[in-house]
């Protein structure tokens, strides 16, 4: 439940595109990064890792596969984005990985939800979420959160820069990011009634993050 061996099977998930923390220890974290992986590779999921799954997730990984079938580890830069129907909701193109799906389809749960203060950190499911609570939930939708994160937490994470399908602006004071060329923002919603926005904004004042091999 500890030791080398654990530190290797954490660095193969977040090379195959499951971002997991190298700390050697087979914890919560760990075992919930291994049940992202069963799912999508039709596995049992339970969270254990026997020798048969450990020997296909390092077949995987030195073949350069990931997450999303892409191989060489590279995600395929987007040659079409993502749109917003006549009801605010967001339409995933055909070429997105399965993540930037499940992320979208979650934003399309909560897109038309009020903003609340705090909303969506206590609880995944709740009446209201906040600029970073929203963020959360989408994240997590697409196995890339276990816990939700306010907008400084934003500022750490994942990797800097802009992402070629997902982008992440946070400041002390507010976060939004963009999906596959979309705003999804609850800044705006009063307007238009949902966080799904074609127009973009200054990104002046907060950094730039994007999730590993998004």
């Amino acid at each position: 439940m500890r030791g080398t061996d654990v530190r290797v099977l954490q660095d193969f998930l977040t090379k195959w595109g499951v971002r997991t923390t190298v700390d050697g220890i087979y914890g919560r974290g760990t075992a919930s990064r291994v049940r992202t992986w069963e799912r999508a590779t039709q596995r049992r999921v339970d969270g254990r890792m026997s020798r048969a799954d450990s020997a296909e997730l390092r077949r995987a990984v030195e073949a350069g596969e990931t997450r999303d079938g892409v191989q060489g580890g590279q995600v395929a830069t987007p040659t079409e984005k993502a749109t917003i129907g006549p009801d605010g909701l967001a339409v995933a193109p055909a070429s997105a990985p399965e993540a930037v799906k499940a992320m979208i389809e979650a934003g399309n749960q909560i897109a038309t939800k009020p903003y609340k203060y705090g909303g969506g950190h206590g609880q995944w499911e709740d009446t209201g979420y906040d600029c970073s609570g929203s963020m959360s939930y989408v994240m997590h939708a697409a196995g890339l959160l276990d816990e939700a994160l306010d907008s400084t937490g934003f500022e750490s994470y994942g990797e800097s820069g802009e992402g070629q399908w997902v982008t992440i602006y946070a400041n002390s004071g507010h976060s939004y990011m963009l999906i596959a060329g979309l705003r999804f923002d609850t800044s705006g919603r009063a307007d238009d009634g949902s966080r799904w926005h074609d127009a973009m904004r200054s990104s002046s004042g907060y950094t730039v993050r994007h999730p590993p091999g998004l």
